[in-house]
């Protein structure tokens, strides 16, 4: 049984990495007590998969997580099971039975869309937006690398100001294996250092487009 766990990742674990977040995952199921299934080789593990790496101090609305049992069980019962097994920071939304023939979580994940609101006003917000939208490309180094930032963004545009006044924008970015935009260089690319900014994920887009 394949089963696709929905969950936000919220203020108590916006520092926990991909990798601790994925022995998160294996602890919390286990005092879940669920039936894990088991990959083959000469040192198994549980068979979970989470869909996208969430960059570092960023919260999300919605990730995923695919999970492998040995047993059927109600999704609602798992549900209610990871519920009170989860940490604080660890939001359980929804959980699905999914085909177990479905191609791997990650390779179906096409881009991820973020809110990001802005700790200070920025007076040139608009011109700075506008800038990178026309720009024919945005050569960046990540890692020692040279790449070009500009295919890897979607869409950027101003949302309103939040209640408090806030500065935000959307910006939706590839999230392909293969090549993946980063929030923190968008911002950086608009004269914003990431830490004057909340950064979360609202949401991962398939290759369907939802």
């Amino acid at each position: 049984m394949r089963v696709r766990i929905i969950f936000a990742k919220t203020e108590p674990m916006r520092y926990t990495g991909h990798l601790d977040l994925h022995r998160t995952w294996e602890r919390t199921l286990r005092r879940a007590n669920l039936p894990l299934a088991y990959s083959q080789g000469f040192k198994p593990h549980p068979r979970i998969v989470l869909a996208c790496a969430l960059p570092l101090g960023c919260t999300s609305q919605q990730e995923l997580v695919d999970v492998w049992l040995d047993e059927q069980i109600a999704a609602e019962q798992i549900k209610d099971s990871i519920r009170v097994a989860a940490p604080p920071g660890l939001e359980i939304l929804q959980v699905v039975e999914v085909d177990p023939d479905l191609p791997a979580l990650p390779t179906q994940v096409q881009a991820s869309a973020y809110h990001i609101t802005l700790r200070d006003p920025v007076p040139d917000l608009d011109e700075a937006l506008q800038r990178v939208i026309t720009a024919d490309t945005l050569p960046r180094i990540w890692r020692d690398k040279a790449y070009d930032l500009r295919p890897l963004i979607f869409e950027i545009e101003r949302l309103s100001d939040d209640e408090d006044g806030c500065q935000q924008i959307k910006v939706v970015l590839s999230a392909r294996e293969s090549s993946t935009g980063r929030p923190e260089e968008v911002l950086r690319l608009l004269g914003i250092e990431p830490g004057e900014a909340r950064i979360q994920r609202a949401r991962l887009i398939f290759q369907t487009l939802d």
